[in-house]
């Protein structure tokens, strides 16, 4: 598909309108991006997306996008919470995969000859790979469904936690209300039964970092952030369980989406199949979702309390005298109602964010009261062998973006590409010889997940900062790593 862009500023382009999409598409990227994009199938996807039914303002791009199952990754539609339509493509596969950053007060003098120590503490610890499970014991169904309705506050009732306050330092408390445990299916149930408390595989990761450079002095202090202070930061989702309540809602949508009206039967790509948000399919699909999105939240929960007590046994110290808190935990794929300002009207809308992070501006209520002069911390993953990022959220995203920014660096290799690349190479070794621990389950992860195939995330980062949506609050740099 040949597009014709049109520049709106240095970052910021538009795709427009044409035939019957409904909204304009736009991109935040460079122009060494874009170019890198002309023959990505994402931009496509991006057109695509702004057929759906219900969608406002436009189909967003985000400057990590890259293609991926219907939405593209680093995507952002929101959809009228009445007309609109939810699609599960615009969630993803990982229903909240996530990310937290937990501060210390240890420094790296602290930990610099205990880092193998920690390192595999937390490796043995924390469960890694695919169909990793039983950091903790196999949750009966109640359990199962009490979790998935409390969500972060299960994992801090039953002792999983780093301070006082860590499910008010998560996006929307770490819960949503809306869930329903009874849509989950058995098969999901079973899948998630023994995986609370687990990393996965793939891009997911437990990593020891340390605060390098503070960008903004006023925002780092109000999140904790101090140069040469020891950080964690964990990615992780819900696990097989999230996988199974979009595998199975695909699987159903597919059969009768185009029945909803010609709207739905007219949309340009079968993945992009969608219910009306009132439908009972809608609904039973939210339900189930906001379920699975609760999942995610104790998970991340439970292996940061599970972390916070290996870090504090490699050093052999008590849990207290690691001055442990949770500074905040985003979503990167998730749909929840919100509230936005559309054509100068107050909207309740329904944001599906794909690879894609909230990034709520200074002063605005649902940003924890500790960080509201400031605005929302922003946590922006990159490769293990590079560095990731916090920022915070800007006014400007709010009329904007909805409240959103980028989520982590994206991919430039497949994994395939990858490994090619990774052949004959110990990833390990390159990595040991930067000052970087890594575990993982075996060198087939560190291949794929090589620092070569993603995009610089600091290029990333200075896109969504230069558009105005996001600010650089701190750099962290990795130390120590376990994957799957």
């Amino acid at each position: 598909m040949t597009l014709a862009l049109r520049k709106l500023s240095r970052f910021v382009w538009e795709i427009p309108r044409e035939g019957k999409m409904r909204v304009a598409g736009r991109l935040y990227v460079s122009e060494s991006q874009l170019a890198a994009l002309r023959t990505d199938q994402a931009l496509e996807q991006v057109v695509n997306v702004a057929h759906l039914p219900g969608i406002v303002g436009a189909s967003l791009a985000m400057p990590d996008i890259h293609w991926g199952y219907g939405f593209p990754i680093g995507g952002v539609a929101a959809v009228d919470a009445e007309s609109g339509a939810v699609s599960p493509g615009g969630v993803g596969y990982d229903i909240n995969c996530g990310c937290r950053v937990i501060t210390t007060q240890l420094h790296v003098d602290d930990v610099r000859n205990h880092l193998h120590a920690i390192v595999a503490k937390l490796f043995a610890t924390i469960p890694t790979g695919m169909g990793a499970g039983r950091a903790i014991p196999r949750l009966s169904p109640r359990e199962l469904g009490e979790l998935m309705t409390q969500g972060a506050d299960w994992a801090v009732a039953r002792g999983y936690r780093a301070g006082p306050d860590d499910a008010a330092h998560c996006e929307e408390s770490g819960r949503l209300q809306g869930a329903e445990p009874d849509w989950v299916s058995q098969r999901a149930l079973e899948r998630g039964a023994d995986q609370v408390g687990t990393l996965g595989s793939g891009n997911h990761f437990l990593e020891v970092q340390q605060v390098t450079e503070i960008y903004d002095p006023e925002a780092a202090a109000a999140f904790g952030l101090r140069t040469g202070e020891i950080t964690l930061m964990i990615h992780s989702g819900s696990r097989g369980l999230g996988h199974q309540v979009c595998d199975e809602t695909l699987h159903e949508l597919s059969r009768v989406y185009a029945r909803f009206g010609a709207d739905y039967a007219a949309l340009p790509d079968r993945q992009l199949a969608c219910a009306p948000i009132g439908s009972e399919l809608g609904q039973r699909y939210l339900g189930a979702m906001q379920a699975a999105a609760n999942f995610a939240w104790a998970n991340r929960q439970v292996m940061t309390g599970l972390a916070v007590r290996a870090v504090a046994e490699a050093l052999g110290l008590p849990e207290t005298e690691l001055g442990a808190r949770v500074l905040y935990d985003v979503c990167h794929n998730i749909a929840k109602f919100e509230e936005h300002l559309v054509d100068g009207q107050v909207r309740r809308v329904l944001v599906h964010r794909k690879g894609a992070t909230r990034a709520f501006g200074p002063g605005d209520p649902r940003v924890p009261e500790a960080y509201r002069d400031v605005g929302q911390p922003v946590l922006i993953p990159g490769d293990m062998g590079r560095y990731s990022f916090v920022l915070a959220g800007n006014a400007d995203a709010m009329t904007e973006t909805f409240g959103s920014s980028c989520h982590g660096a994206g991919r430039l290799l497949s994994r395939t590409a990858a490994l090619k690349r990774a052949r004959g190479r110990h990833i390990e070794r390159e990595l040991a010889a930067r000052g970087i621990e890594v575990l993982a389950k075996g060198p087939r992860t560190l291949g794929e997940e090589m620092s070569e195939a993603y995009k610089d995330v600091e290029d990333v980062v200075d896109v969504i900062a230069g558009a105005g949506i996001s600010r650089k609050v701190a750099k962290l740099v990795p130390l120590g790593v376990i994957k799957g």
